[in-house]
This record gives structure tokens, C-alpha cells and sequence, in this order.
């Protein structure tokens, strides 16, 4: 039996890390391109690094991708490589646009110079949908980006997969993950920065913390379970693209909350919009600042991956309870640890 290929850009990241695991387990021989930083790019391939096929590149350059895409020849591509904090995205709109946009065609042209035959997912999101009209986003649903990273995302879906896929026959992919996290995920997004203050609060390593917009609501879901989506997408015979969500929606507030009872602590909300409090014991530990507020916010995403549990016979294995009780254990074995340091 041959064994397959695949390349994932991004693969230092939360999914990128998440899928390489995966494939290791199927069999595959993993390829990954690694944008090189000042800190350690590494940090989340712990453990699978020798298994590995790493080389370091990136998207903004031509050459870099040529490189590994010639060497390794891949029979499945994973483009999960981004620009991927949509906060940023507002401070660095043109950064944003050359990795987001001009990054997937660039992988997409090397990919027909080469006269490459990989099959390829490019990472879409949620946030493409923005501001929709109902109660829930199909692949029906049209876009309306609200920030300049979804944007981004919109115009590579739309000159390169669709318009690759069906001009030149490619066989590509888009999935429109919703939001999807872990102990992998940055300290800088929102649930990462509950869950890790919050026990560090528990501990006594920190008063408080402040969040932006406690009503906006979105799905969350665990991303071990959406890169076996990706996967799952790549294995189909015809090139379609998926929603990939838990269909249920949950406010900033409640993820708050799950996060208090999964420490024992009794968290009471008083208050209303900037003046709102998170009070444990009658202390103030969560408080609203307007700095994290977004320019132009996506109110509610919540997805319909109906499509996806037909087709791909997939779905959600991890409720948000369980999934803030699996971040929160992490974040306190962590702590714990370097307190005793």
C-alpha cells in the first residue's frame, strides 16, 4: 500500500498541530511549512516533531512554497495557513490581505506550475457570513465580512476555489469551520484568555481581567473534532464545500460562567454594558473594557452542518461544558506546575 502525502501550511498552529496528529495516526508521511519567529514556532508539535517533515517558508514567498511543494508532492493539501486573529486584522488590513488573499494564490498557482493533482482544503470561516439574516448559516447562506480578515477569506474562496475549481477542474475545498478551541489556542483569543485567567484568579495569581463585547454569541465546538472534518472533506470523491459547526450558540458570558462552575466558583452579573461586572464573593474579577470591543462586531454565528453530517458522516463529539472542562483542567495543570517551579 502507498503511503499518502500530505502538506499542511500552518501546522505550527492549534489545527495545524491538531491535524498533524491525526494524519500521523492514518499513516500519512507529514509535510509542514513553518513561518520562521522569534519565538519557538514549535511549542505545539511537542512530542511529533521527529515524525515530521518540516521545512521553513511561508506564504508571502513564492519560493518557499515552490520548494516544498516540488519536494514533497503532496496528495492532499491543507491550507490552514492565516493571518487568523480578526482583531488584528483591523491594525493590519494589508498584511491580512497579502497572506489571506494573495497567499492562496500563490499556493494555488505553484500547485498548476508543478502540475500538481493534490487535493486541497482551504481554511474558510465563519466569519465570512458576518451579520446574516435568520437564525443559522448553511452553505447557502451569503457572505457579509465584517472585518478585513474576512474579507480576505471571502476573496480567496471566491477567485480561487470556486473559480480554480470549476474553471480548471482542481479539486478544492473550502470549510466553513466554525469556531473551534482548546488548550492549543493562543492566550490572545477570548476563550483562552477566560480559561487561563480565570484559574490563575483561582489560584490567586490575579485579581481580574477584562473582555470586550460579553453578548456576542458564537459556536464553539472542539478542534480535534473539526480537523477530522478536513479530512473527511479531502476523502470525497466530488470537491464540495461544508459548514462545519455544533449548531448550538453561546454568548461570551456563558462561556464565563461554564469556566466559573467547571472551578467551583459562583460567578453573579451585575450591571449593564460598559458598567457590567463578573462578581465572585462579591469581588469584581471580569470587567468590560471598550478597547477590546471590535470596530465593526459579528453579533451572533451559530452554523448548520447538516450537509456534512450526511455527506461526510460527521460530527461534534464535545459539548462546550466538557470543552471548557478539558481547557480549564489544562490551564490548571500548567499553572500548578509552574507554581511549584
Amino acid at each position: 500500500m502507498i503511503q499518502k502525502k500530505a502538506l499542511i501550511t500552518g501546522i505550527t498552529g492549534q489545527d495545524g498541530s491538531y491535524l498533524a496528529e491525526f494524519l500521523l495516526e492514518k499513516g500519512y508521511e507529514v509535510w509542514g511549512l513553518v513561518r520562521r519567529t522569534s519565538l519557538d514556532p514549535l511549542l505545539r508539535l511537542n512530542g511529533i516533531k521527529s515524525r515530521l517533515k518540516l521545512r521553513y517558508g511561508n506564504l508571502l514567498d513564492s519560493y518557499s512554497i515552490y520548494k516544498i511543494l516540488e519536494e514533497s508532492r503532496p496528495d492532499e493539501i491543507y491550507n490552514l495557513a492565516a493571518q487568523s486573529d480578526v482583531a488584528i486584522s483591523f491594525e493590519c488590513p494589508h498584511e491580512t490581505r497579502e497572506v489571506n488573499y494573495h497567499g492562496v494564490g500563490r499556493l494555488i498557482h505553484t500547485i498548476q506550475d508543478l502540475r500538481l493533482n493534490s487535493k486541497v482544503y482551504q481554511a474558510s470561516t465563519s466569519e465570512m457570513f458576518g451579520n446574516y439574516p435568520g437564525e443559522i448559516v448553511n452553505e447557502q447562506t451569503p457572505f457579509n465580512p465584517q472585518s478585513p480578515y474576512a474579507e480576505a477569506k471571502v476573496k480567496a474562496h471566491l477567485d480561487y476555489i470556486t473559480n480554480y475549481r470549476e474553471r480548471y477542474g482542481m479539486f478544492l475545498c473550502s470549510g466553513f469551520l466554525f469556531n473551534h478551541e482548546s488548550p492549543k489556542r493562543g492566550k490572545h483569543f477570548v476563550t483562552r484568555k477566560i480559561t487561563h485567567s480565570m484559574v490563575k484568579i483561582k489560584l490567586g495569581l490575579q485579581d481580574s481581567f477584562s473582555l470586550g463585547n460579553l453578548n456576542a454569541r458564537r459556536d464553539w465546538g472542539f478542534a480535534g473534532d473539526y480537523v477530522k472534518a478536513m479530512w473527511m472533506i479531502l476523502q470525497q470523491k466530488t470537491p464540495r464545500d461544508y459548514v462545519i459547526a455544533t449548531g448550538e450558540s453561546h454568548t461570551v458570558r456563558d462561556f464565563v460562567t461554564k469556566t466559573a462552575e467547571a472551578l467551583g466558583m459562583q460567578i453573579n452579573w451585575e450591571g449593564e454594558g460598559l458598567k457590567e461586572v463578573g462578581l465572585v464573593d462579591g469581588k469584581p474579577i471580569v470587567l468590560v473594557n471598550e478597547k477590546f470591543f471590535r470596530p465593526k462586531d459579528v453579533h451572533k454565528l451559530c452554523g448548520d452542518s447538516s450537509k456534512a453530517r450526511a455527506e461526510l458522516g460527521w460530527q461534534p463529539s464535545v459539548k462546550l461544558g466538557e470543552l471548557v472542562k478539558i481547557m480549564v483542567a489544562a490551564d490548571l495543570k500548567k499553572l500548578e506546575a509552574n507554581s511549584k517551579t
